[in-house]
């Protein structure tokens, strides 16, 4: 057996043992009842240590350098050198990290994660504190296992967008900012010009759900390896390309909930279960853990998901097959309201308190404000005590806005009780790359509009198959967008977008 071969069985390994603690979160996130959390964070915690020694093992280090001699001579872009290359990467990321720190970490995440959805309902900060100071300081620890860094942020943003810095991303929000607040001032000045009363009315959970299944479906998500579920905070969790669940939440006064967030997911999925065979069960390392999706960055994966919830879910030509559909289940709260009406309803640009249902136009003021908080935090120049007032006053610079309590401000996202400060910017980036990839598409696929007016979404995804999915982590998102649009990443497609969309609903 050759050592590429071998390198292969104990990725393999790994990336089992990667699956294993992955099904061990989703149950927490939907089915484990709030007793199981101190068992539940002894396990995660044996599993991600284990997968840790494994990764990081003298065996491990031998095959890699033995194969890396064995794919020398092949082509570099090659599934075999590419392999070898992104997982020498993540080898010597993971080496730095103790495996004592990574155990405490599991288990202070899982104790964190639960004491957050006990607190979000009553708004009980004081509740949730110790465990976030609890994250932020291991986030801090591990930051300084990687220096020294341009910034102690960086660390953090290599995890989930591999070799982003700090910098980068604070270049990318400046130059996004001034354009949008500008977007989004005139968009206000046109008053009350979009009227979307008609999306907060009585839409019952039931038909709800067989309406978001039905377009989940519609779209390729495919759920003969899938299943859909109801959690707090709505995520995907690939354990491998054949069982890739994802979870949504319903509220029956507003349609558009579970509905956008079920096509998110969906994108997300849709990404998991397309990296081929040949290269799906070998772990990646996103976040704090090694991961069984084999994907480019979490920046990546959601272009994937604001690509189909927005280009595709926002858009007219998707309503102009759908809304007869949503007319017939929904008869009542939709009486009297046409296509247009409802299209700009979806798409109001309002200040709003909550980031995942914010609209298009402000969603990265949302992410901009989390960015200068985390950053803040790993400086030191703000501690945890004091996020919830810093959190208020952002939110009056950036949306202005001040949330009634902690539900509707702090405590809304559940990524810092997890211990995912650094994932934010992935959210911006995402919505960049899909401005890209939407521009390049819509040139290869010039009748895009009219097929998904019928309700066909195969050219669609067929095309992110073969220039997205296909790739898993072969390349990292630099390298995948350049490749896949034939031009560096850049901003200027995503505002093209944006400026063009919302300047017709708003006749600006």
């Amino acid at each position: 057996m050759d050592s590429y071969t071998k390198l292969r069985n104990l990725l393999g390994e790994v990336f089992d043992l990667a699956a294993t603690d992955a099904l061990l979160d989703w149950d927490q996130q939907t089915m484990m009842p709030p007793g199981g959390a101190e068992g539940r964070a002894r396990a995660r915690a044996l599993i991600n240590r284990t997968a840790h020694d494994r990764f990081v093992s003298a065996e491990m280090e031998d095959l890699l350098e033995a194969a890396r001699k064995e794919v020398a001579g092949r082509d570099p872009d090659s599934d075999e050198a590419r392999i070898v290359r992104r997982v020498s990467i993540d080898f010597e990321k993971e080496r730095r990290v103790p495996s004592e720190w990574v155990a405490h970490f599991f288990y202070a995440a899982t104790l964190s994660q639960q004491a957050w959805e006990e607190a979000k309902p009553g708004s009980d900060f004081d509740k949730f504190k110790p465990h976030l100071e609890k994250m932020v300081g291991l986030r801090r620890e591990y930051a300084d296992f990687f220096a020294p860094y341009d910034h102690v942020y960086d660390p953090l943003v290599d995890d989930f967008e591999p070799g982003m810095k700090t910098r980068q991303i604070s270049e990318l929000f400046a130059q996004l900012r001034q354009r949008q607040v500008r977007l989004v001032r005139s968009i206000l000045e046109r008053g009350k010009a979009v009227n979307a009363a008609p999306l907060h009315r009585s839409y019952p959970v039931r038909k709800q759900e067989a309406f978001s299944l039905e377009v989940a479906r519609a779209l390729g998500y495919d759920l003969r390896c899938g299943r859909i579920d109801v959690a707090a905070h709505p995520f995907t969790n690939g354990l491998n390309p054949g069982d890739v669940r994802i979870t949504t939440r319903y509220d029956p006064r507003y349609i558009g909930s579970a509905l956008f967030s079920t096509i998110h997911e969906s994108g997300h999925a849709m990404y998991d279960q397309g990296v081929p065979a040949s290269i799906a069960n070998i772990p990646t390392r996103l976040g704090q853990s090694l991961s069984p999706s084999f994907v480019s960055s979490m920046g990546v994966h959601e272009s994937q998901s604001r690509l189909w919830e927005n280009f595709v879910g926002r858009g007219r030509p998707f309503w102009v097959h759908y809304y007869p559909t949503l007319k017939k289940l929904f008869p009542s709260p939709l009486e009297g309201v046409g296509l247009e009406t409802f299209y700009r309803a979806i798409n109001k640009v309002k200040p709003s308190l909550i980031r995942t249902e914010s609209d298009e136009a402000t969603y990265n003021l949302h992410v901009m404000l989390r960015f200068d908080l985390e950053t803040s935090l790993m400086t030191r120049s703000l501690e945890v005590s004091d996020l919830p007032e810093a959190w208020n006053a952002k939110m009056q610079e950036y949306l202005g806005l001040t949330p009634p309590d902690h539900a509707q401000g702090v405590l809304q996202d559940i990524h810092w009780s997890i211990g995912y400060i650094g994932y934010f910017p992935s959210y911006t980036l995402g919505n960049v790359m899909a401005g890209q990839l939407w521009e390049r598409i819509t040139e290869d696929v010039p009748d895009l509009s009219h097929q998904i007016e019928r309700g066909e979404f195969g050219s669609l995804l067929s095309w992110l198959r073969r220039n997205v999915h296909a790739h898993g982590a072969k390349f990292d998102s630099g390298e995948l967008i350049l490749r896949s649009t034939g031009k560096p990443l850049t901003a200027e497609p995503y505002l093209r977008y944006l400026e063009t969309k919302f300047g017709e609903i708003y006749k600006l």
